[in-house]
Parts: structure tokens; sequence; C-alpha cells
């Protein structure tokens, strides 16, 4: 059933019974590059096929953030895996709240914060979701990442310095290379890799995050106050106080997004306006 609901409940096709179903997921979008969400959701399909002894079907929150006039042409569905209800007409709230929406409707013992630019592998829902079973402990987990080329993001962090930041996000490549063992420790490569799995780095990618929900809803989702960029920051060190955070690397995706920088002044408004809302909240590391 494909279902459209303007910031109403009733729509929800979890909401006709008490059951809990085992999985969720929500998308964010505005304005998308209509081509890699269609891929996106695509793979999220062949991922779901795969999942053969869930409670429930999953649901799919797509969440439109474009204002009314310019709303999205969303993917259609073949809804043979999963329930899909889109979320429009409530304009661009930003990516944390937006994302909201979806965790305060989802009645399901997973929730999947899942990027519109994000490829996933066939069996990488299977996967994660045995390791949350196996691991009740954990209460989210971050996949291996990798980028257009098919090499490894290293998109776990330590905790960011305002002087890390800075060079990663907005120096040249030729002129990072001073600081190329700086930054790998900043993420964390000296035990990011292919194969181990790694418990609780600080801070991980918020392009795909599976959460129990009953430790998402917990933390209230993510803080409101930050528009775009340092939320998944936030929503990780808050995680880390209730819940361990594990690197499962057998669960792998491609992620196709890029940095701050490369997207214009106003992204780099929002990336600094959020670095200081950050700093202010955890604390300010300058080198």
């Amino acid at each position: 059933m494909n279902a459209t609901d303007p910031q109403s409940q009733s729509e929800n096709p979890s909401d006709s019974n008490d059951s809990i179903i085992a999985l969720s997921i929500s998308i964010v979008v505005y304005r998308p590059d209509a081509a890699l969400l269609a891929r996106t959701v695509e793979t999220l399909e062949a991922a779901l096929a795969q999942l053969h002894d869930v409670a429930g079907r999953p649901c799919l929150y797509l969440i439109d953030n474009g204002n009314p006039g310019e709303l999205a042409d969303l993917p259609a569905t073949s809804d043979a895996e999963f329930d899909t209800v889109v979320l429009k007409g409530h304009g661009n709230v930003g990516y944390g709240r937006g994302h909201n929406l979806a965790i305060e409707r989802a009645q399901s013992r997973f929730h999947l914060i899942l990027n519109p630019d994000v490829e996933l592998n066939a069996d990488g829902l299977r996967r994660a979701l045995a390791f949350l079973r196996d691991s009740p402990q954990t209460g989210l987990l971050a996949p291996w990442i990798g980028g257009d080329d098919g090499r490894q993001q290293f998109l776990c962090r330590r905790y960011p310095s305002v002087f890390d930041l800075f060079v990663r996000g907005f120096l040249p490549s030729a002129l990072r290379k001073p600081f190329a063992r700086r930054l790998a420790r900043y993420e964390m490569r000296d035990v990011i890799g292919e194969t181990d799995i790694v418990w609780d780095p600080p801070i991980v990618s918020g392009c795909f995050m599976l959460f129990r929900t009953d430790v998402l809803t917990s933390l209230g989702g993510f803080d409101p106050r930050y528009f775009l960029y340092f939320e998944d920051y936030d929503l990780s060190l808050r995680t880390r106080r209730v819940a361990r955070i594990a690197y499962v690397p057998t669960v792998r995706i491609l992620h196709h997004g890029g940095g701050a920088a490369k997207k214009g002044s106003t992204h780099i408004k929002l990336f600094v306006t959020s670095a200081y809302r950050f700093f202010s909240r955890f604390g300010w590391k300058w080198l």
C-alpha cells in the first residue's frame, strides 16, 4: 500500500493493529537526484527481499522536505517487500526533524536511517539484523561504506577538533598532505578496516544508522536544532551514553555523497552554524 501522510498518523499501515513490525526505514529528500533515489529504493527492496523471518511487513517512510509546488517526483515502489508512507506538505524542516517525523510514528523493533544517495548490498540488512539479534547490548550499527570508486570511505570518527574539520572539509587535497596522519587518526583509519568489528566508535555517519527503535526513541531521535550537518555527530555521542555502537564491516553500502565545501556558500554557512552548535553542546576542541 502506498500512503500519503500530511503530518497525520492515520495512514501508518502499522497503526491498524498492536503488532510490532521488525523494521522501519526513513529517507528524507529535498529536491533529490531522481536516479540516485530510485537506485536507493531499488537496492533497499532487494535487501528487504532477503528478510524471510521478519515480523510483519517493513515500512518505508519517504519524507519529502520540498516546499509546496516543488515536491519531489518520488520513485514508484512495487510494494512486494514493504509498505510505503509518504510524508509531505510540512516544508523544509531540516534533515533531523524530517527523520523525526518518521521516528515518532515508527512501530518497529529496528529503525534504519538512510540517505537517498546510498546503495545497499543485497545481503546487508539480513546480516545487520542478525548481528543485532545476537548482540542485545548494541543499540546502533554502522556499516562498511564505499564511495563512487568502490574504495572505503572512513566515516567513523573520533571526536573532532575545529582544525580537523577545517582541514578535511575546506582545504584542497594538495594542501591536506601535511596533515594526513592527523586526519587518518580523526577518521579512525588505524582501527576501521575490512574485516574486524569495532566497538563504540565515538561518531558514525548518518547516511546509514540502524538503531534499535526503543533506543532511538528514548533519545528523542535527532536534535531538531540542527538544520543540516552534525546531527549524526550529536546523535552518535548521545547514543554512546545509553547503548553500545558497533561498526560491522560485513554490512556494506555505497555512498555517493559529498562534502559541504563542494556545495556552495549556503551549505558552508549551514555547516559552520551546526559546528558551532555541536561544539557549544559537547565541548570545544580547537587543536
